[in-house]
């Protein structure tokens, strides 16, 4: 039985989504270090938590935190998650996603109690696919600095869970999108630029290809391995809805009114995977299964952006919503 519960990352985009869901549900303890893509107004209105300002990195204070709240389990969603900034700028996502997943480990290795953890990968660890869809048991060639970060961490819960005996399950999600996601991102950066009237960037002909889900449905599939995954297994998460970015981006404009004009095709960043792709069927089978199309998910969340403009016009840096961010120096 999981009651305490420690969120790291819980200011961020999918771990605040999680905590607004899952709050009444758990006592949750978040440990976030408020990084560009953090921010306490992705819980206003939300205050049955308790907050520690600080990074997973300090073992110290994730052991202190484990001992003083007797923490049953820990969600890492803790993570430098934006690809072009890590073209840019790659060592920071080392720290944070590699180095800083072997410190929590460390720390629950150390600590006496017992704690099972839940780390939060992605599906561009695998890499692009041309055809077909990867598994749980498929190699892992990621593209980029953000990929190989996060396939880094995966392979060394999956270490620690085998050597020390961790109590550890890794689930791997497709592409979320809804409230309080960052600017930068694909969907929120089109309607932002879109809402403005300014060009909306597409990287090359816009013919890569994504599954894309609505992010209450990841977390509440997070929620589902949590509870039930076994101890050292890997859950995909996906919801079998993939499109182009350009087909995305069209149809946001679609929903807000807004015709072609406005797309502008850009410089393609360096490596860009073509294709993701993974199964969903062993989540599916642990009880979960994706209800919200994306047609649905896409006017939930361009009239979320287009109704909190005071959340996200503190947030609109050029750099932010810039059209080739991975250009920028961070």
């Amino acid at each position: 039985m999981i009651n305490t519960l420690l969120v790291t990352g819980g200011l961020g985009f999918i771990g605040s989504n999680f905590v607004r869901l899952f709050h009444d549900k758990y006592k949750i303890i978040i440990l976030d270090k408020y990084s560009y893509g953090s921010n306490p107004d992705n819980l206003k209105g939300i205050n049955d938590y308790v907050l520690y300002k600080g990074d997973i990195n300090d073992t110290k204070l994730v052991l202190k935190i484990l001992k003083e709240h007797n923490v049953d389990a820990i969600i890492n969603f803790a993570a430098e998650s934006h690809v072009d900034r890590s073209i840019s700028s790659p060592l920071s996502f080392i720290e944070s996603n590699t180095q800083g997943v072997v410190s929590l480990l460390e720390a629950i290795r150390t600590y006496e109690g017992s704690v099972r953890m839940l780390h939060v990968g992605t599906d561009e660890e695998y890499g692009e696919i041309y055809e077909g869809s990867f598994n749980e048991n498929s190699p892992l060639n990621p593209s980029s600095p953000y990929s190989a970060s996060k396939a880094s961490a995966t392979l060394f819960v999956k270490a620690y869970s085998r050597t020390y005996g961790i109590n550890a399950v890794i689930t791997r999600s497709s592409n979320n999108y809804g409230p309080y996601q960052f600017p930068e991102k694909l969907i929120p950066k089109t309607i932002i630029r879109a809402s403005l009237n300014l060009p909306i960037p597409i990287y090359g002909n816009g013919n890569n290809v994504r599954d894309w889900i609505y992010v209450s449905e990841n977390c509440e599939a997070i929620n589902l391995v949590l509870n039930k995954g076994r101890k050292g297994e890997i859950y995909n998460i996906s919801a079998r809805q993939e499109l182009t970015n350009l087909q995305v981006i069209k149809k946001v404009l679609e929903v807000m009114g807004k015709n072609d004009e406005l797309l502008k095709f850009v410089d393609d960043r360096p490596g860009h995977d073509f294709r993701y792709s993974i199964t969903n069927e062993k989540i599916v089978n642990l009880g979960w299964r994706p209800s919200i199309a994306f047609e649905q998910g896409i006017k939930l969340t361009v009239d979320w952006y287009l109704s909190h403009e005071d959340w996200w016009k503190p947030l609109i840096a050029d750099k932010v919503i810039s059209e080739t961010p991975w250009k920028e120096r961070w």
